[in-house]
């Protein structure tokens, strides 16, 4: 399924799947059948398999058994973010060629990491499709990209092994890891990646079953439609599994909890000469089997 969350005519954020080019209103259906499915999608995925199946099996009675109400079209809604994350936990350094980038315009170390390079972003990062990027030059005259697939937790993970990792995905998504390159502190990313709007994610979470391989997804990155990153997430240096397994060595996951598994080679601090963000750009991440997730940027001052 490619669950989403939406708006229609500024109302209350609702919880949808896309059919196709329709949106397709899980809790309308689900309330016309005598169902029962969660307002949202971060209650969805608590919810655990048993929302999932009702789900699917609304879905499998086809297009005539949908009432018109809780059927839209896909460009008359407005998309937003697909949940509210209780954490994000974005992975530094976690392709090579983005190790070396790092190395010469970032003075970050130029060998390979031996473990995962990890750092968070707050839930107030979060952005949705669409939505801004702030851009406050009192702040950052250095505002870079990071096109990033995003994995979605959906079970709880605590200490779990690399071969029991992908039973505790939900499904996969884009984040965008935008970063203030000169707001790092002594080393600190924290402020620098964790600013408002600095975690573009969406457009859709896809469930797990519909991405055989999350290891084989080529993802890019369009800036005012200029490709500036390109790559495949088998290049990964720690692949998802071994990621998950890292984290919840000493960090409970939590459903609805996001890692960001790292960018490619690309971003703006590595070009010759160096490229960053400002107002009235738009930028557009891009993963295999996901979607677009476009953005425009704004000033914020």
């Amino acid at each position: 399924m490619r669950l989403l969350s939406y708006t229609l005519d500024d109302a209350s954020v609702r919880l949808g799947v896309q059919v196709d080019d329709l949106v397709v209103d899980l809790t309308t259906l689900a309330r016309r059948a005598g169902a029962e499915l969660p307002l949202d999608l971060l209650s969805f995925i608590r919810a655990g398999a048993a929302a999932q199946e009702t789900a699917r099996g609304l879905l499998a009675a086809g297009p005539e058994a949908r009432p018109a109400e809780a059927v839209h079209r896909l460009d008359a809604v407005t998309l937003r973010a697909p949940l509210r994350p209780g954490k994000i936990i974005g992975v530094g350094l976690n392709y090579i060629e983005h190790v070396e980038e790092s190395s010469r315009s970032l003075d970050t170390d130029k060998d390979l990491p031996p473990r995962p390079v990890l750092f968070g972003k707050p839930a107030t990062a979060v952005t949705g499709p669409g939505q801004p990027i702030l851009h406050n030059a009192d702040l950052t005259t250095q505002l870079d990209w990071e096109c990033e697939l995003a994995v979605v937790i959906g079970r709880t993970a605590f200490r779990v092994s690399e071969e029991e990792a992908y039973d505790h995905i939900f499904g996969f998504s884009i984040v965008n890891d935008i970063s203030a390159r000169d707001q790092r502190r002594s080393g600190q990313w924290f402020f620098s990646k964790g600013q408002d709007s600095y975690a573009p994610f969406g457009p859709v979470v896809v469930t797990r079953d519909e991405i055989p391989d999350p290891m084989a997804l080529d993802l890019s990155l369009r800036v005012n439609g200029v490709t500036k990153q390109k790559s495949n997430t088998r290049h990964m240096l720690f692949p998802i599994a071994r990621l998950i397994a890292d984290i919840s060595s000493g960090m409970t996951l939590e459903p609805g909890d996001v890692i960001a598994t790292g960018s490619p080679s690309g971003v703006g601090a590595g070009m010759v000469p160096p490229e960053f963000l400002r107002p009235g750009d738009t930028v557009e991440a891009m993963v295999e089997g996901i979607g677009t997730l476009s953005n425009p940027v704004v000033d914020a001052r």
